[in-house]
């Protein structure tokens, strides 16, 4: 019988999930890290929240560890390489706290439009300062929504039902999908400059850290108050408290700190500032649900191998495994490669698979392909959920099979269109395991993909090659592979380079003043 440690706080429901699927359970909340270390060999499956941090020396005495089940979206408490390396799934559950956590960001708008903790605190006091906390309306002020997915989609929602306008930013929403849920698609400056509260509700990644600082703020209007129950770090609290300081920014609400446990910070006893210990998921109804979910999940893979809302792997059956695995590298890469050029809202995805590929299960190699495309830009996605994230976005997907393989064996081409262009990467396996990019917008090229990489469009005019590798030789950076395309002589062409480490911001726009250079963007796998 597999075996469960749940050490964290879970709702007593998850221990009999468990037991009524026929998995043994220990529920131990509050162990120390030593005391973890010492018992985790003995367990198939670990069920937490975020107190527990899995950890590379966690996984490395974890000898019979098949399956960490995260009862809530992050993962950070999660060393995923870590697991993947020695065949751990990690599984989150990525909806159940969303109408939780939307719920908490308009209570903090709402808290924030009337200074009611402040006013609770002085009515408690005996003062009854009656003048002093003069409030706003939310009617008829605009809600700039930054990041409209699952759960910034419902803040929305939320907002317009108390006759707010809504503005919203996300790269991956569509003008069809903002109007189906009633909300104004906008460009990031345009919602700085319309919104009167923002709330944000993106992950926190390279592109959306320090994403409200001093400049971005001075774009806003004055007097806008600002809700982060999203990510700590995504707003500079220094940055803040500046701005509330001058009355430039009216008000903040924060759930989330760039340091958590966070006893000490910049921000607190300001009497403009809103501040919780990260409560966005914390009610009843949420700890119910994810607890349930996790169990679900965790027993349904240990008992029959099945796999949901997996972080590290496709939902692939033991018996297409096999002959899966070299697709499922060539899908991640691909959707990567095409996620990572991808700079707008996409509207749809076409992928067409050609010649043998085509005699396999291609679900699992559709869903691994979309999760990396969409991840270059939103969190909690994987192969598991990826349709459904895509569809709740209003992104079409179609495919598409001919068995005729015609120049190589097995293809998959990725057709992503966005408003702005229409963009396509194609793929295969040499010798029916090596993944290559053989075209790229219709210039053929041949490339194995490194972990990092230059991406080039160019003019075909002499003097790249010469420009590039000074460049970079000046600057002590390798070049790791060189590879170049071009449809005919004296077009645009693009180039692909692979290098031994990242490239500096420093190099890059040296890189991209070159005049041959139309544009280079960093690319990393």
């Amino acid at each position: 019988m597999p075996k469960v440690l749940i050490s964290d706080k879970l709702d007593p429901l998850a221990a009999e999930i468990f037991e009524k699927n026929g998995v043994d359970v220990d529920f131990k909340p509050g162990l120390s890290v030593e005391e973890q270390l010492a018992i985790i060999d003995q367990y198939d499956g670990l069920a937490i929240r975020s107190s527990t941090v899995v950890t590379p020396e966690m996984i490395a005495k974890a000898t019979n560890l098949k399956v960490v089940g995260r009862a809530g979206i992050g993962v950070d408490n999660v060393d995923i390489p870590s697991c993947t390396s020695a065949g751990v799934v990690v599984m989150n559950t990525p909806f159940g706290n969303s109408i939780t956590t939307a719920e908490h960001a308009i209570s903090m708008m709402m808290a924030l439009a009337r200074d009611i903790p402040q006013a609770n605190a002085s009515t408690h006091a005996g003062k009854w300062e009656k003048k002093r906390f003069m409030g706003t309306e939310l009617y008829n002020k605009t809600c700039g929504v930054i990041g409209c997915g699952n759960i910034g989609g419902i803040a929305a929602d939320r907002a317009l039902g108390l006759r707010m306008k809504v503005v919203a930013y996300d790269p991956f929403l569509t003008e069809e999908r903002a109007a189906e849920i009633g909300v104004e698609k906008v460009e990031l400056d345009e919602l700085f400059a319309r919104a009167d509260f923002i709330t944000i509700h993106v992950p926190k990644n390279e592109h959306t850290t320090g994403l409200i600082n001093k400049d971005s703020i001075a774009k806003m209007k004055d007097g806008v108050r600002i809700i982060n129950c999203a990510r700590g770090g995504i707003v500079i609290e220094a940055d803040l408290k500046d701005a509330l300081d001058s009355g430039k920014v009216a008000g903040a609400a924060l759930d989330v700190f760039e340091v958590e446990p966070a006893k000490e910070n910049v921000l607190f006893g300001h009497d403009k500032v809103i501040c919780t210990p990260h409560l966005g998921a914390s009610t009843t109804e949420a700890q119910v649900n994810v607890a349930i979910q996790v169990a679900e999940q965790m027993s349904d893979y240990l008992v029959r191998g099945g796999v949901t809302n997996a972080l590290n792997m496709p939902s692939v059956s033991a018996e297409d495994a096999p002959k899966l695995k070299p697709y499922l590298k060539l899908a991640e890469q691909l959707g990567s490669f095409a996620g990572q050029i991808t700079e707008h809202a996409i509207s749809s995805i076409e992928i067409e698979y050609c010649g043998t590929i085509t005699d396999v299960n291609t679900d699992p190699i559709t869903s691994t392909l979309i999760a990396n495309l969409l991840k270059t830009q939103l969190d909690s996605v994987n192969m598991v959920n990826a349709l459904q994230i895509a569809e709740s976005r209003g992104i079409k997907i179609k495919q598409s099979y001919d068995n005729n393989g015609q120049e190589w064996r097995s293809l998959i081409n990725i057709i992503v269109t966005t408003p702005e262009r229409i963009r396509n990467v194609t793929g295969t396996l040499f010798t029916g395991k090596e993944p290559r990019i053989v075209n790229i917008e219709g210039v053929p090229i041949e490339v194995t993909l490194a972990d990092d990489m230059l991406f080039i469009r160019n003019e075909d005019k002499p003097g790249l090659i010469g420009g590039l590798g000074t460049i970079l030789a000046d600057a002590g950076q390798n070049i790791a592979g060189f590879h170049l395309g071009r449809q005919d002589g004296g077009d645009n062409a693009i180039c692909l380079v692979a290098l031994d480490e990242p490239l500096s911001d420093a190099l890059l726009d040296d890189v991209s003043n070159l005049p041959q250079i139309q544009n280079v963007k960093r690319l990393s796998f």
